[in-house]
Order: structure tokens, then C-alpha cells, then sequence
């Protein structure tokens, strides 16, 4: 009989690992809940089911009977799978009770402060007053996210005492001026893109700079309603707002050991909303910074007790040294899993972790050591009248494709989560900022025309 896997998920995202099962010979039953998705076109069943029904994914379950039940790069479908492979009496690789820690921000943030993990002075809030109380306690100057969703969905910055730029403009030059170096200015000195630059607001329960809040209760109600909106359980989490350079940690559990693949440099929007637009690997950072991140990382990945399977650790280097944002029992979206790691690497971390899922042995130990970049293309406020890619774009060396997920005639709201974004550059080179500037130039060349 053939073997039979449940892969939570059929996007784009997807689609490597659906691709890596069914090389490894099995029937592949692909769940999501749009019935357009593409991953389907790949699946020998095609179940149009919402991957976040755990009742319903469990009863298909029931019927199909697959050896395995997994996601690849989706948060929400790590709790359903989870909960569906321990309802079949197989060895969870992640417990249900455990997957919550993986999943969910207010109970990650609990479980990482438990075991010593550095992390945000935090708030979770489940009604308006507690919200308020949050935002007086780290003095109006804080992130504001829902504590069940992802892809920056309903994450803002609130500042209640001046603009945000005026206050990052300001503490840029400060810090430059103590450290000899401009604000986010990088080891190689690229273009001020991954480096150190700025205090912590808040921490350890500090009030933010000292300073009053002055809130108004509208724009609060305004704020909090946001997030809340996009909060599948209903609670917000109001957190101690963390400067300095973003890195996410791609590794891989077998057996309770964790292995670090790679650490990928992340670019991300001005406040008040923080969208991806650009991630690069390895990493830029110094070799000390790196070890640390690496440390913090392990810490994190041990502290909700994954046994088997990828994750991805979002961690901020604050001056007061590396803080997880998130953590992810799951492989890094944004194409970071299924691109960037094999041009940087040669390691098919995608393949090594169905393998693992299914039983077998992995090896994840890197082949090379390249630079490999994605840039995404931001969407503005209108409708896009036109786009347009020049020959010379696609012509230059190290560039891996171009991709749009909106076209002509589509209209955008701005750029306030990851799906508000054009398409991408993927680019490689020897280096990862040779990589990092071909994909902008690249991204320069791209005429994209609003209405």
C-alpha cells in the first residue's frame, strides 16, 4: 500500500515540501482552505479545508489514514498538526500543550520567560483597560500585535510622545557618535542596513525614556481595536519596543539536539508597521554577535521543548545583547527555507525536514558558503497602473528570478503586513552583500506605476 502524508498547507510557501514527499514516494493529501491554491495542481488529494479546523483536519485524518501529518512554513498549522498526530497515537515531535508555545505570543512569551530566555518587557491584554494600564506602564512608546497571527498582521508601533523617525533620526546619531559609526551601519558598512544603532526603550520595565504619555483615548481605542482585529484568540500583546539589527535563526531538532543551518539578516519597514522586505544570508553580523544569537536561539528552541523539526528564531541584538521576537516551531517563510538556505549553503533544509518527518536520516551539514538575497517590491496606496522589468534586470549576474503576486488593474492599501507586497528578487553571489546589492539594483530598475 502507498505511504500517505497530510501536509497542512498547499501555498506557494508549500509547494517545496509537497514536492520532497512525493519524491520520497508518498500520496500527498494537501489541505487548505483556498481552493485555488497552488499546491493543489501537486497533491494526489485535494482537501479544501481550513488548516486551522483541528476537529475537521482530524476527521479527514481519520479517513485518509496518512503515516505523517505535518506543516512546512505556516504558524497556525503547527497547533493542528500537533494536536491530529497525538489524536492518532503517533509520537508528537512538538505536543499540542507544547505547540501553544510555538504559536501563540502571549503563552511563547510565559514559556520563554520561565527558562531564563532573554526576551521584551511584555504586556498580555484581553480588554481595553488592560491594554491602556500596558501602554501607561511602558510610558506610550510600545509594539502593539496580536497575540495569535502572523506575517506582521496587526502589529504597529505606538508612540504617544513624538513622531517615530524624529525619535529613531535622534538616537541613530547619538549612538553613532559613541560608537565612531553611523545609524545601522553594518560590519561592511552596506548602505546602513543590518547594523547597531539605538537604545532600548523600556526595558526591564523601565518607563520608556522617562517620559509621560500624554494618551489620547481615541487614537488608544483606534490602536487597540487593530490589533484586536487580528487576533484570532483575542488577546493583544503590548511590548517593550527593542532597536538594533534583526536576525532570524534557521536550525533543525532531531532527537531534542538542535543543528543552526544559517542566520539570516532581516530588512524591515519604518514604524509604525513592521513588514519584511528584505532578508540575506549568512548573516553580516560579527562572529561574536553571531555566537550569542546562536546561544539565545538554542535556549529559546529547548525552552518549548520541540523533539523533532525545523525552527525559525526572530531575535533582535539590542544593546543589552540578543532578545527573541519570535519563535516558530516551523520552517522560516519569505522564501528563506526554500531558496536563500540552499543558494547560501547547498543544505535542502525543506527535503531534511519531511525526511525527518518521515522517519529518516538527515544531513544538514553545509556544502558551501555563498551570499544569497530576496528583496520584496512594497506595495503603495492606489491601483497599479503598470509594471514593467527591463531586459537588463533579468540579465544581471546573480539574479535567481523576479516575481509579482499582484499585476495590472489590482489596487493596494499601503504596506502594513507581508501581503501587501508586489513580488520579490531573489539574487546570489560569493558574498552576501555582493548578493544584498545586485537585488538592489535590481529592485531600482523595477518600474512599478500607480494610479
Amino acid at each position: 500500500m502507498e505511504k500517505k502524508m497530510m501536509i497542512l498547507g498547499a501555498s506557494a510557501l508549500q509547494t517545496p515540501a509537497i514536492k520532497k514527499a512525493k519524491e520520497l514516494g508518498y500520496q500527498v493529501i494537501a489541505v487548505d482552505y483556498d481552493k485555488d491554491a497552488v499546491g493543489f495542481a501537486l497533491a494526489d488529494v485535494k482537501l479544501v479545508v481550513s488548516t486551522m479546523d483541528l476537529e475537521e483536519v482530524y476527521r479527514q485524518a481519520l479517513h485518509y489514514r496518512p503515516e505523517v501529518v505535518l506543516t512546512s512554513a505556516s504558524d497556525g498549522p503547527v497547533r493542528t498538526a500537533a494536536y491530529v498526530n497525538e489524536k492518532l497515537g503517533k509520537r508528537p515531535d512538538l505536543s499540542y500543550a507544547d505547540s501553544f508555545c510555538a504559536t501563540v505570543k502571549s503563552d511563547m512569551r510565559r514559556r520563554l520567560e520561565e527558562n531564563g530566555v532573554p526576551i521584551p518587557k511584555y504586556y498580555a491584554v484581553e480588554d481595553f483597560a488592560g491594554f491602556c494600564e500596558a501602554v501607561e506602564r511602558l510610558g506610550g512608546y510600545c509594539i502593539v500585535k496580536p497575540a495569535d497571527n502572523a506575517g506582521s498582521r496587526g502589529v504597529t508601533l505606538l508612540d504617544k510622545r513624538r513622531s517615530v523617525m524624529q525619535r529613531m533620526d535622534e538616537e541613530g546619531r547619538q549612538e553613532g557618535r559613541k560608537e565612531g559609526q553611523g545609524f545601522c551601519a553594518d560590519k561592511d558598512g552596506a548602505d546602513g542596513l543590518f547594523g547597531t544603532g539605538n537604545a532600548v526603550a523600556g526595558q526591564g520595565g523601565e518607563r520608556a525614556g522617562g517620559l509621560e504619555a500624554g494618551l489620547d483615548e481615541k487614537e488608544l481605542e483606534e490602536v487597540y481595536a487593530y490589533s484586536r482585529s487580528h487576533s484570532r484568540n483575542g488577546i493583544v500583546m503590548v511590548e517593550e519596543f527593542m532597536t538594533g539589527p534583526e536576525v532570524s535563526v534557521e536550525a533543525l531538532t532531531v532527537e531534542g539536539e538542535t543543528s543552526i543551518v544559517t542566520v539570516t539578516d532581516k530588512r524591515i519597514t519604518p514604524p509604525p508597521y513592521f513588514v519584511e522586505l528584505a532578508h540575506c544570508e549568512p548573516s553580516m553580523l560579527e562572529e561574536g554577535i553571531l555566537e550569542r544569537i546562536r546561544q539565545v536561539a538554542l535556549q529559546a528552541v529547548r525552552a518549548i521543548r520541540l523533539q523533532n523539526g525545523p525552527s525559525h528564531t526572530e531575535i533582535k541584538v539590542t544593546p543589552k545583547g540578543p532578545k527573541v521576537v519570535e519563535l516558530a516551531a516551523r520552517l522560516g517563510g519569505d522564501f528563506i527555507t526554500s531558496k536563500l538556505v540552499p543558494l547560501s549553503t547547498g543544505v535542502d533544509l525543506v527535503g531534511a525536514s519531511v525526511e525527518l518527518a518521515a522517519g529518516q536520516k538527515t544531513d544538514i551539514r553545509p556544502k558551501w558558503q555563498r551570499g544569497a538575497a530576496i528583496h520584496f517590491i512594497p506595495a503603495k496606496e492606489g491601483v497599479i497602473r503598470r509594471i514593467f522589468v527591463p531586459e537588463e534586470a533579468y540579465g544581471l549576474e546573480g539574479v535567481e528570478e523576479v516575481v509579482f503576486y499582484k499585476k495590472a488593474g489590482e489596487r493596494a492599501a499601503g504596506i502594513k503586513s507581508s501581503n501587501d507586497r508586489v513580488g520579490h528578487i531573489i539574487t546570489s553571489a560569493d558574498t552576501p552583500k555582493k548578493a544584498m546589492e545586485t537585488g538592489e539594483k535590481v529592485l531600482r530598475l523595477i518600474q512599478v506605476e500607480w494610479e
